[in-house]
């Protein structure tokens, strides 16, 4: 959702027929853009309370019931990121609501009644942030004129403050829950008279001190996951899928699964024809009485598999392939200046390639979903990012209405884009179609999730630089080689999408006159996805390495010399080859602020103590990068003993996301981006062998464990002005980590390392 914050409207929807079964009462506003049609729909139910229009895919209910409750409904998914908290949070400090009385209710998927849902891309609050603001001070205004109506008493004489309405002449005070019923009588006040809070009056909004309205049942085991879904009668069921991408079931025989105690069904579920975009890929599932059963029914089937046109598929070859490529001349997508002719006259040349492999998302929880059928309805339960996707495929696939479909969003036991495609969702839905509707639930193991999961993609990035007699770059090539996420949706892609090159490689900020960016051909062999952060993981790991060993070579400092060639403080916003957008931010509505960008940098350098002494085998290295509007600097603090064994003492990172709404939960997200960061760096890789996923389990794909974790993460938060555009903070903590990491090795043990992960690379 990307349209203008000056087209937010507030509706009032007190008495609107769809809010039927959604537990909302008394005074109820939507808030969203306006849309000609519904404003006619308006026009014909004018008498239905809505004086401003309807508004087009409305994002977020906000209701005071006559018991003084206020009820915020988050439409966005809980994935650790604490959406559910900071998103109500704005909404009840404008209303100056009593947090005590806050309820948060989950909103089912269903794009109608709540717009946009999916919870990626790091947009969540900063979109969402004044149309937050606006819905809880519309309502605030709609009571303090409701009890100025009742007093007989001009509306500039009440104050709302703390969940009651006062009188400010004669201390009257009446509550929210006696007024809710008269406010929603009330004119929604236009755009132009509606009182914003001052910043300084903000109660909860930048302070930090609410906890999240799901923290006491995450740490009691009382939250409910997608994978807790329990429901009267229901079968368990795991799939078992193609061991390669595009395969399919050539033959099975059920008979030795069906011996297992407990096993009820085995069901056979069709793949999708391509392209499968969010589909199941088909496969067998095992329908039993608990999951015990179910997976000891999959481990007894005879399956003969069809690999089909991937089996070939191997990781080495297919890096040597990129590398290939990545040496040729590509698709110009940036050219500025002239970079033959000034590397052909430069003082010197450079060139470097970086390698980084697939990842997975390896979510702690695997995905899981619960379809229930019954009267000609269905219901869904599970973990999803885009619960309205979920309910739009579960729908088509049983050739249903959408709107008998009912999608109900779990907690996410972690997403990182994984839960943003619901295939788990179809699959619990074909299978409660196949036991005529009883609920059925699908699991996923660790070994599932694995081996048929939407990877990050695979790349190779080539760098050349000419630089000057005073070796800084006057001329500067980047060729990006990877296998696009379109592919998954078009397989006869083979570029970098625009937003994929504008993670990092066409923005690049950096004061250089001639600049030259290519893209290559790559064909994708797997299903490519979004994981956090996307495309900026190996273009910032290329992009800040290559400037850190163009600085050891000149015989500089990396951190004066990272800034040299950012340069001044000014905006870049290159032209670009083709529609360039990062999730809905154009770089000419959002140019690179390169004065933020040198802010992060000095600041994290100035609070790590940069230029300080370190002994033998420990290294300071620093790194920058600017995604989703947001400009984060790390300085990682590496020590390498003799035998090659990295520990990390202490990681100091700057983030310069505009204003922040909850600090806490900035804070934790920069920590938790630097582990999995540093996972990247040193252990993450998903490789492939005739067509085979080679990891199975956390023993061969790992994860950072405690002991791999910085003894210390420092996170400095740069204020910011709650007037200018806000930056994201659940991806971009994450790209500037593993070149931070590997620029402190280089610095540790003068190894430079280009290919992730790190592993044995400094085993001696």
């Amino acid at each position: 959702m990307s349209a203008p914050v000056d087209r937010v409207i507030v509706a009032n929807v007190s008495r609107r027929r769809f809010l039927q079964g959604m537990s909302l009462g008394g005074l109820v506003l939507a808030v969203g853009y306006p849309s000609i049609a519904r404003a006619q729909e308006a026009k014909k139910y004018g008498a239905d309370g809505m004086p401003n229009g309807w508004v087009d895919n409305p994002l977020a209910f906000v209701s005071i019931a006559e018991d003084g409750t206020v009820t915020i409904v988050c439409h966005r998914s809980e994935m650790g990121q604490g959406v559910r908290t900071g998103m109500p949070m704005i909404v009840a400090d404008e209303l100056e609501a009593d947090w005590k009385r806050v309820r948060v209710a989950q909103a089912t998927g269903d794009e109608k009644k709540f717009g946009n849902q999916d919870t990626d891309g790091s947009r969540s609050t900063r979109h969402f942030f004044e149309p937050m603001r606006r819905c809880g001070a519309a309502a605030r205004t709609m009571l303090e004129a409701a009890a100025a109506e009742r007093w007989k008493v001009p509306v500039s004489e009440v104050e709302a403050k703390n969940h009651e309405v006062v009188h400010r002449a004669t201390g009257k005070r009446l509550g929210y829950g006696a007024l809710a019923k008269a406010a929603a009588t009330q004119p929604v006040p236009a755009r132009e008279t509606l009182r914003l809070k001052d910043p300084k009056q903000f109660r909860y909004i930048g302070k930090g001190q609410l906890k999240l309205v799901d923290g006491r049942d995450i740490a009691t085991g009382k939250a409910q996951y997608g994978i807790d879904t329990r429901l009267p009668g229901m079968l368990y069921a795991v799939v078992a899928r193609p061991p390669v991408y595009g395969g399919k079931v050539a033959s099975f025989d059920p008979a030795e699964a069906l011996k297992v105690p407990g096993v009820e069904r085995v069901v056979e579920i069709e793949a999708s024809p391509p392209p499968a975009h969010f589909n199941p890929v088909g496969g067998v599932a095992v329908l039993a009485r608990n999951t015990w059963a179910a997976m000891q029914g999959r481990r007894a089937l005879k399956i003969t598999w069809d690999d089909g046109p991937n089996a070939g598929y191997d990781s080495t070859a297919y890096k040597a392939s990129l590398e290939e490529s990545a040496r040729k001349a590509g698709k110009v997508v940036r050219n500025d200046g002239d970079f033959t002719a000034a590397a052909a006259g430069a003082a010197g040349r450079h060139e470097a390639e970086y390698y980084v492999p697939h990842l997975a998302h390896a979510t702690m929880e695997p995905p899981a979903a619960t379809v229930r059928i019954a009267n000609g309805k269905c219901e869904v339960w599970g973990c999803f990012q885009s619960p309205q996707a979920a309910r739009d495929l579960v729908a088509k696939r049983l050739g249903m209405s959408a709107d008998d479909v009912t999608v109900h969003v779990t907690l996410l036991g972690g997403g990182f884009g994984r839960k943003s495609k619901p295939d788990y969702a179809i699959e619990a839905a074909v299978l409660s179609k196949a036991v005529d509707g009883k609920p059925v639930k699908v699991t996923w193991t660790r070994e599932d999730d694995l081996h048929n999961s939407y990877y990050h993609t695979v790349s190779v990035e080539h760098l050349e630089a000419g630089v000057d007699g005073q070796g800084k770059p006057v001329a500067w090539l980047h060729r990006s080689v990877a296998p696009t996420i379109i592919s998954t949706f078009n397989p006869a892609a083979k570029n970098e999408a625009a937003f994929e090159l504008g993670m990092g490689v066409i923005n690049v900020p950096f004061a250089i006159p001639n600049i030259r960016i290519e893209n290559p051909e790559a064909v994708a062999h797997t299903r490519i996805g979004w994981f956090r952060s996307v495309s900026n993981i190996p273009h910032a790991f290329a992009v800040q390495s290559f400037v850190a060993e163009l600085a050891a070579a000149a015989g500089r400092d990396p951190k004066d010399f990272l800034l040299e060639v950012i340069g001044p403080a000014r905006q870049v916003s290159p032209e670009m080859l083709g529609d360039t957008w990062n999730h809905g931010e154009s770089p000419e509505r959002y140019p690179v602020d390169t004065g933020r960008l040198r802010r992060v940098v000095e600041t994290a350098a100035r609070e790590a103590g940069w230029g300080r002494k370190l002994p033998k085998g420990r290294g300071l290295g620093i790194a920058a990068h600017y995604s989703f509007v947001s400009y984060i600097a790390a300085v990682v603090e590496v020590a390498v003993d003799d035998k090659g064994a990295i520990t990390v003492p202490r990681v100091d990172m700057a983030v310069d996301c505009g204003a922040t709404v909850n600090p806490d939960r900035v804070r934790s997200q920069m920590e938790g981006a630097c582990v999995m960061g540093l996972g990247i760096a040193t252990l993450g890789e998903i490789s492939f062998k005739d067509g085979r996923v080679q990891q199975n389990n956390f023993d061969a794909y790992e994860v950072t464990r405690m002991v791999g974790t910085p003894r210390e993460i420092r996170v400095h938060i740069i204020p910011g002005d709650y007037s200018k555009p806000m930056g994201g903070v659940g991806e971009p903590g994450v790209p500037p980590i593993p070149p931070a990491l590997c620029n402190a090795i280089f610095a540790a043990t003068g190894k430079r390392i280009r290919r992730l992960p790190i592993r044995d690379q400094l085993t001696v």
